[in-house]
């Protein structure tokens, strides 16, 4: 019997064990209502992952086989540092890349362009603006962004101004570099409106958020390593389909 056999046999023991309805009767009722969409067993014997839908999308928390005990907070692995908890909820929270308004975005591209990235952003989001400094170091790279106003809204109109500038990615990157607004008047038709609404339906709540090629999500900035090594899994992964 092969050791990849035996892990499979011990989840599959150790789910059989769980108390699935109780552990859902308990954590919804814990969470006010919200409605759990997934049980099962994690790497660590005896411990559950709960999925559940929050406001701004999957959440997670762990428990026992018979939801005696709630634990909040994530399961890194010691021997590869490999945040699993991370990993479940950029895959839980994935969307078709196919379904973006891509003509609705500013396209930044740089080197061969191979890797691609999608970001939902604010200009003024304290956040973002320490993400662009990393994205600024990444080469071979396509980025959509989607102009995303929603830190400081009386300072919308910078952003579309960006959509009436002559060169929308030099003044995208001007503005979310370096706060520097467009020259541009936001007089032109822009698209601003409709990607809040979509953004608002994709349930996004925090900048910056990130897509990659494999439609995995991530709230918020990653640095460069994890950003480089993101972008590498998702293009191989989008190129084995």
């Amino acid at each position: 019997m092969t050791r990849g056999f035996l892990v499979l046999a011990a989840f599959a023991a150790l789910s059989a064990h769980a108390d699935e309805a109780a552990i859902r009767q308990v954590i919804e009722a814990k969470l006010g209502g919200a409605k759990v969409e997934g049980v099962q067993a994690t790497p660590v014997p005896g411990i559950f992952e709960v999925r559940y839908r929050g406001a701004d999308g999957p959440r997670i928390v762990y428990t026992d086989a018979q939801a005696h005990h709630i634990f909040v907070g994530e399961i890194i692995d010691a021997r590869t540092e490999r945040n699993l908890t991370e990993e479940r909820l950029r895959r839980a929270s994935a969307i078709s890349m196919e379904s973006l308004p891509y003509d609705l975005a500013v396209k930044v591209q740089r080197g061969n362009g191979k890797r691609t990235l999608v970001v939902f952003s604010d200009p003024y989001c304290p956040a973002c603006f320490e993400f662009e400094k990393t994205l600024a170091r990444v080469d071979d790279i396509t980025i959509h962004y989607f102009m995303y106003p929603v830190i400081r809204p009386e300072l919308a109109d910078h952003s579309r101004a960006v959509w009436c500038s002559a060169d929308r990615a030099k003044a995208w990157l001007d503005l979310a570099q370096r706060r520097k607004p467009p020259a541009a008047k936001p007089a032109c038709e822009t698209p601003i409106d409709k990607i809040l609404a979509f953004g608002g339906k994709l349930g996004i709540r925090s900048t910056p958020t990130i897509f990659f090629a494999n439609g995995e999500r991530v709230r918020g900035g990653v640095n460069a390593v994890q950003l480089r090594s993101l972008l590498d899994e998702a293009t191989a992964q989008k190129s084995r389909k």
